[in-house]
């Protein structure tokens, strides 16, 4: 049984290439996500071990503290014997300004201490480590993007947004830094660090000499100044090479956890493939199976030849799979050098393809294959050695029933999904928690769909296949009756692109609505042409620039938001308040609980409703106020929904004055009058802030603009990567249809001899397959934008639901033209057969 199996497997190479087609692209895109993550994960370890040989110990924190480390640490450890070289590593904000004057970047650059000797853990471009008080060394690819090089004078703000000046002596590659790699990083020496910083503490010390035990008890000795942490550890270089490449290599665990999940989608598809594909194989190999019964073959017998048969194609496809990872794990590393060469580390010059990704390849793709072949296989059992002798219509053919058993698996399937969704968007509160349960009510309602859909093919049949049918003549006609002759073969070879389709349609609904949302409360709640903030959105604009916009034609409305962070009901909390004349008029708080107006009497206060849950923060309650001249009650007397820009207790303008005094603004918003040119206002806006290198202007045309490229780019990525699933769906409706060729070879032959042509033959199965990927993407697309509008309603009270019309309907458009081109191959193979031939084939 076996040599029968295999010399059925060589008689029939196309057969075997098309259906381990599925697997390969499953496995490949599995073990291509592992060759691109272990491989960054060896360039990360060869690039933290090689910055970590040059230090003998380092001290760092204790993993349970976010303070750093005390000054009285740094000279004990000075004071162990046989150390020869201490490095006390500062980190804080110190923003670069560019040649236009402002702030470089979209987050303050971080200043950093860059010691010289041995210590000198990064490595140089050009130049040399600063030295002084007025050198400086910068990003390679910081002073890359803004036109810096060694030898110019730069200006750089420290803690309080002062300007200080300084000259460029190196460029440097900070790429072992994640933080100082992703914002950009100036470096200075130690003392010049803590001073532009104002960091009073260490993140990490380095240590050259010196023994274990001294360095521990050093270190143990050393206490804690205040706002220092009390101790830290010791660790020996290769100790701390191997946490810092662990810390970096969270990153890659992300992606490969991500891309995981899309190998997972595609996987599944593989397996709706496969399972179609033995499906259409047992059928069609009715009679060879009744005949090996008749010689016979075992029931056993049988059933294992079928296994055997998967065994090795999981096995073909699992081995083509693992090649294609490489290639496709090399591309993506590639690629992912040429955006950002610090993600994926210096690293090896080759990919790396550890033995666990061929054991899992392998595995995934083997099991996935045997385990859609079961059903099939089993049905192959059932076979009556009799069935060699008689002619059997086309299994699965003829009107579908589900079945009392399969009926009421649909049914309470779907009542389970509909309900779990309902609960996730509509009965729970919003939120992360809703939005898992409306995934699950998603996948719950999914399996109904898988149960039901052999009795959907033909209605659906009937509505993808109206116009194909009018406009196809015969062929149309014919096509339509194909695609519903048999509802399980096409219910499963669509449901495979449904799920494609589905994810996408509900990633396009996501994206849609949160776009919707965010421009509905950035027009409706505060309608602001510009926004000027600090770059870290926690420093202050100076209160003269206020002063400076009111004076300027082109400006309707300035409107201050100040802050403070203080105590009340025992905790800290933000006390914020806005200019009096705004609210209610350009900023409009939709108020749950009380009015506007008694939140703006002497001693009461608003809060937003996430606040008002916390104890002692209720509507009517009193809470305790700390503030610069003692502690003063607050009465809160009304409550808003979120979203406003307001946030934490919103307390009226002049009270926040009488508690706290006058203060910068942390945001200064601008509304211009309506009849100024938009360039026109942007110019005076500038001007006006040019004085201040740290106000970033920051208008709601560009936030807009920017959120919408952030959303679309990410729409794009999930579209790409769930692309994989459509492209194995669509060759399983090749699959299909080169299968159904072979077994409809008498029925094509005499519909040629009746006068069919040629070319209406390839018509006729190009339509079949419209209608099959039409079937498959209304279905996908109809799931995608209903679970896409539970979940946009379990996101937030206030989401805003849109439907991408275009996108929907060309996601249908695209699945049908895939489709058709699907079928170019096999209606060629079907046109070129002989008629004669054909009318004899048995």
């Amino acid at each position: 049984m076996l040599r029968t199996t295999l010399a059925g497997l060589r008689a029939h190479k196309l057969r075997l290439l098309l259906t381990a087609v599925a697997i390969t692209l499953g496995v490949g895109f599995i073990s291509g996500t592992f060759v691109l993550t272990d491989t960054m994960d060896k360039g990360v370890a060869k690039t933290f071990a090689r910055s970590a040989d040059k230090v003998d110990f380092a001290v760092l924190p204790d993993d349970d503290t976010e303070k750093g480390l005390s000054a009285s640490t740094l000279n004990q450890v000075r004071t162990v014997p046989g150390v020869t070289d201490v490095h006390g590593m500062v980190k804080g904000d110190a923003a670069l300004v560019g040649k236009d004057g402002k702030a470089a970047g979209d987050f303050p650059t971080v200043g950093m201490s860059v010691p010289s000797g041995r210590l000198l853990r990064y490595d140089f471009d050009t130049g040399r480590p600063p030295s002084g008080g007025g050198e400086t060394v910068l990003d390679t690819e910081l002073a890359k993007r803004e036109g810096y090089t060694v030898g110019d004078t730069v200006t750089v703000l420290d803690g309080k947004n002062r300007s200080h000046s300084f000259g460029v002596v190196g460029l440097v590659d900070f790429g072992i830094d994640q933080e100082a790699s992703f914002r950009g990083a100036v470096g200075f020496d130690p003392a010049t660090a803590k001073a532009m910083t104002g960091e009073t503490t260490y993140e990490e010390i380095d240590v050259a000499g010196g023994n274990r035990a001294a360095m521990e008890a050093a270190v143990k000795a050393g206490g804690g100044d205040a706002g220092a942490a009390p101790s830290g550890r010791v660790y020996s270089g290769a100790e701390l090479g191997t946490k810092l490449a662990k810390s970096a290599g969270a990153d890659t665990k992300i992606i490969r956890t991500g891309l995981l999940i899309f190998g997972l989608v595609a996987m599944l598809v593989s397996a709706l493939v496969i399972y179609n594909t033995f499906s259409i194989l047992i059928a069609q190999r009715m009679r060879e199976m009744a005949l090996l019964r008749c010689v016979g073959a075992t029931r056993r017998q049988i059933f294992g030849g079928v296994l055997v048969e998967s065994a090795v194609v999981g096995l073909v496809g699992s081995l083509l799979g693992l090649a294609a990872g490489v290639g496709l794990g090399a591309g993506a590393l590639v690629g992912i050098r040429q955006l950002d060469a610090n993600l994926a580390m210096t690293g090896p010059s080759g990919t790396s393809l550890a033995p666990r990704t061929i054991l899992i390849g392998l595995a995934v793709g083997v099991i996935v294959t045997v385990v859609s072949a079961l059903l099939p296989a089993r049905a192959a059992t059932r076979v009556a050695p009799v069935a060699a002798l008689r002619s059997e219509l086309e299994p699965g053919s003829g009107r579908f029933r589900l079945g009392v058993p399969r009926t009421v698996i649909s049914v309470l399937l779907g009542i389970a999904g509909l309900v779990i969704g309902a609960l996730g968007s509509i009965a729970m509160p919003k939120g992360q928690a809703a939005m898992f349960v409306v995934a699950l009510a998603g996948g719950v309602f999914f399996l109904a769909v898988i149960a039901a859909m052999p009795a959907l093919v033909r209605p659906l049949g009937r509505f993808a296949g109206a116009v194909p049918a009018r406009l196809g003549g015969v062929p149309g006609r014919l096509a339509v009756a194909n695609a519903q002759r048999a509802p399980r073969r096409t219910a499963t070879t669509t449901i495979a692109l449904t799920v494609g389709v589905g994810l996408m349609s509900l990633f396009a609904v996501i994206a849609a609505s949160g776009k919707a949302t965010a421009t509905h409360k950035l027009a409706e709640q505060f309608p602001v042409e510009f926004q000027i903030r600090t770059q870290d959105f926690q420093g202050t604009v100076p209160r003269a620039l206020a002063g400076t916009l009111r004076d300027r034609p082109e400006v309707a409305d300035v409107i201050e938001m100040h802050r403070q962070e203080t105590k009340s009901a025992g905790k800290g909390k933000d006390i914020t308040t806005i200019t009096a004349s705004a609210l209610g008029t350009i900023v409009r708080p939709e108020m749950t609980e009380g009015t506007l107006d008694a939140a703006q009497k002497p001693g009461t206060a608003m809060v937003d409703a996430d606040t008002a849950k916390a104890p002692g923060l209720a509507m009517g309650k009193t809470v305790q106020v700390k503030t610069a001249h003692g502690t003063v009650p607050v009465k809160i007397t009304a409550v808003y929904a979120p979203g406003t820009g307001l946030d934490g207790i919103v307390v009226p303008e002049s009270d926040f004055i009488r508690y706290f005094g006058a203060r910068d603004p942390t945001a200064i918003y601008v509304k211009t009058h309506d009849d100024v040119l938009a360039s026109d206002a942007r110019r005076a806006v500038e001007g006006a802030a040019q004085p201040y290198p740290a106000a970033k202007v920051i208008s709601s045309a560009e936030f807009k603009e920017s959120m919408t490229k952030a959303v679309d780019m990410m729409l794009m990525i999930f579209g790409g990567l769930l692309g994989l699933a459509i492209v194995i769906a669509l060759f399983g409706i090749a699959n299909t249809l080169t299968l159904s060729v072979v077994e409809r070879t008498r029925e094509s032959a005499l519909l040629r001899a009746l006068g069919l042509t040629k070319r209406q033959l390839r018509r006729m199965l190009s339509v079949e397959a419209l209608v099959m990927a039409v079937i498959g993407a209304l279905t996908g697309v109809v799931l995608g934008v209903a679970f896409g509008w539970a979940a946009t309603n379990a996101m937030a009270s206030d989401s805003v639901f849109s439907l991408p019309y275009l996108q929907v309907v060309a996601f249908v458009v695209l699945a049908g033209l895939a489709g058709t081109a699907a079928a170019v191959m096999p209606a060629r193979r079907a046109a070129r057969t002989s008629i004669v031939e054909s009318l004899s084939h048995d």
